[in-house]
């Protein structure tokens, strides 16, 4: 294989998928040093994208159906650039089309989605959940002969003297119901933080759900969040707080990229979506998982609560 000058990496669904490919963009960099690494990503996930050192160029392509006239136009833009390569790292149709209408000499991703459009591919078998989606991804870009010695997971949020406050931060959303744990055990958690630990705590993340407004009244030391911060102010949050605790969820991997410790809740029943594939990267994380989110109690994570700060 050629050496490779102008790479084209595309991540456009939600941000903490997107995040768990910041590995990838350090590979491409480590092997091709002197490249030109142009990320596609959903807009909503282009702040943090500006956030990773390897990437040179961001471009946009919404998480949506497409008409023709829009495919290809954009297709008619990617080609403009004259890429050596295209890496798609979430299978697409339509981003699997696109690149072939731009001519792009090697286009590399998963089989599938008019996988006939790639002339490097591996077979599909994230369900499987048998290693990590960083690991996955990795084992992705080995289509283009990026390899790394060391897996970095950091993002630049513009101030390395961020400290750390008395903060707790709690993100109980999810959009997935059969992730959720149940939001009066959020709660409980929240005033039992005040009161065990004297921290602060800070509720954040985004939702649509009325149970929102439960958070809004629960004392001077808890602060409901949600819905009021961008990514960038989200993740400056987490990076002052001395942990996290979430189900899976874009906020956890935020938490892993910026060094704040996580505890997980995850259900280890779920094909495909068990801590092992999607839990926070890193070894300072804690998770607990069972096969049902109702099992975990309060009591059980305040004890791995009062562990992480006692460290």
């Amino acid at each position: 294989m050629k050496l490779l000058k102008n790479i084209l990496a595309v991540r456009n669904d939600r941000f903490g998928e997107f995040l768990l490919n910041i590995p990838v963009f350090y590979a491409i960099k480590d092997t091709f040093r002197d490249s030109r690494l142009t990320v596609i990503v959903n807009p909503d996930t282009e702040p943090l994208a500006k956030m990773i050192k390897p990437i040179n160029e961001i471009l946009t392509w919404e998480n949506r159906k497409h008409s023709l006239t829009e495919i290809f136009r954009f297709s008619r833009q990617i080609k403009k650039k004259q890429f050596d390569a295209c890496l798609i790292l979430n299978p697409s149709q339509e981003m699997n089309v696109i690149c072939f209408l731009a001519g792009v000499p090697l286009r590399a991703g998963f089989d599938r989605k008019c996988g006939f459009l790639l002339n490097k591919k591996i077979k599909d078998q994230k369900h499987l959940a048998l290693k990590h989606e960083i690991d996955y991804n990795l084992e992705l870009a080995e289509l283009i002969n990026a390899k790394t010695g060391i897996i970095n997971y950091t993002i630049n949020l513009g101030d390395s003297l961020v400290s750390k406050d008395n903060l707790i931060a709690i993100h109980p959303w999810t959009s997935d119901p059969r992730k959720q744990w149940p939001i009066e055990n959020f709660i409980a958690l929240a005033k039992q933080c005040v009161v065990k630990f004297e921290n602060k705590v800070i509720i954040v993340g985004k939702t649509n759900s009325p149970e929102n407004k439960l958070f809004d009244n629960l004392g001077e030391k808890i602060k409901n969040l949600t819905n009021q911060t961008s990514l960038e102010e989200l993740g400056l949050l987490l990076k002052k707080s001395r942990l996290l605790i979430s189900t899976d969820s874009g906020p956890a991997h935020l938490a892993a990229a910026v060094g704040t410790p996580v505890i997980a809740l995850f259900r280890n029943d779920l094909a495909g979506k068990t801590a092992k594939r999607w839990g926070p990267w890193g070894k300072q994380h804690i998770i607990i998982e069972k096969d049902s989110l109702g099992e975990i109690k309060v009591e059980e994570v305040l004890e791995k609560i009062k562990g992480l700060l006692n460290r």
